[in-house]
């Protein structure tokens, strides 16, 4: 039976939100459904030339369209996110939709918002898990470049090409059934992580140079990043992508931080070595969450405080960070 089928990324979609979401489409269209992708706000320009972006709906620039096609969708299969908040103001247009709601993520502790729920915290990635539900359903051989191309952008973003989230034999079967497929990594690899501007260039030369601050006593670096500093390099969405783990790159650090200042809070990024849980560091004291080494949140508050209770709040964990 034909159905209509929504997908939606969570709110700033990065490799895996936007692949996985653009893998099912194909997927999706290919078993004869009428599908249709709506990311809540627009995403970076490196992720443009994915095959399908041009038939993306940026909710809140057409909030008309988007809520009229979601009303109408018989499934609404929400990608790569574990709490509804992540859709943020896409959350109105959903509020009396009738349509099954399917969530396919691999953060831990989903919240219960979906009907079906489709989590593993143990794989590399959300498009990971797409892959394995096609298999699933009997369709790998619906697994065509198009569909692989996606699929494996969202991998090798997710996991910083193998460098953490990946440490699953698994994950590499995945990759190399990709591979054979006819995936072209070193083109996808150049398409992601090589058409930066050169402003992008100046303005991590700049945060290297005159915002990383370590903090020896307890393995701790930070960056922060005000929006006078985003405007005098020209930022545009995703410029900062990766920002966060330079300092990790510094033989004693184990966690680094992120700080950008947005209009009315801060956005920050977590990463770490080890062991050290980044994601429940961020959900205890930052409105946030994530995997074990790789986390986000949030702060309403000015630069200034932010800084000042991060601060702080390292002498609680000294012991897991030395």
């Amino acid at each position: 039976m034909k159905r209509k089928v929504v997908i939606i990324p969570h709110h700033n979609p990065d490799g895996d939100a936007l692949g996985s979401a653009l893998a099912l489409y194909h997927y999706l269209i290919k078993k004869g459904h009428i599908a249709r992708v709506i990311s809540p706000n627009i995403y970076p320009e490196f992720l443009f030339w994915m095959c399908g972006n041009d038939q993306v709906i940026i909710f809140n620039k057409s909030v008309t369209e988007a809520s009229t096609i979601i009303s109408e969708a018989d499934i609404i299969i929400f990608t790569d996110f574990n709490c509804i908040s992540r859709i943020n103001h896409m959350q109105q247009a959903l509020s009396g939709s009738k349509a099954t709601k399917v969530l396919i993520d691999h953060h831990p502790e989903p919240e219960l918002f979906a009907d079906l729920i489709l989590s593993d915290p143990s794989v590399s990635s959300t498009t990971e898990l797409v892959y394995r539900f096609i298999s699933a359903n009997g369709d790998k051989n619906l697994i065509d470049k198009t569909i692989a191309e996606c699929l494996f952008s969202g991998i090798i973003t997710d996991t910083g090409t193998f460098s953490y989230n990946s440490s699953e034999p698994e994950t590499f079967n995945v990759v190399s059934e990709l591979l054979r497929i006819g995936v072209e990594k070193d083109r996808i690899h150049n398409n992601i992580y090589n058409t930066y501007s050169s402003q992008r260039m100046r303005l991590l030369g700049y945060c290297l140079n005159e915002k990383m601050v370590f903090v020896p006593e307890y393995n701790t670096a930070y960056i922060t990043i005000t929006q006078d500093e985003l405007k005098r390099y020209n930022y545009l969405p995703g410029d900062t992508e990766g920002f966060v783990n330079y300092p990790l790159s510094v033989k004693e650090t184990v966690f680094s931080v992120l700080f950008i200042e947005k209009k009315d809070h801060i956005k920050i990024s977590f990463r770490s070595k080890k062991n050290f849980p980044v994601n429940k560091f961020a959900a205890t004291h930052f409105n946030g969450g994530g995997h074990i080494n790789a986390a986000g949140g949030e702060y309403y508050s000015s630069m200034e405080e932010t800084i000042s209770l991060f601060i702080k709040l390292l002498e609680q964990y000294k012991d897991q960070l030395i």
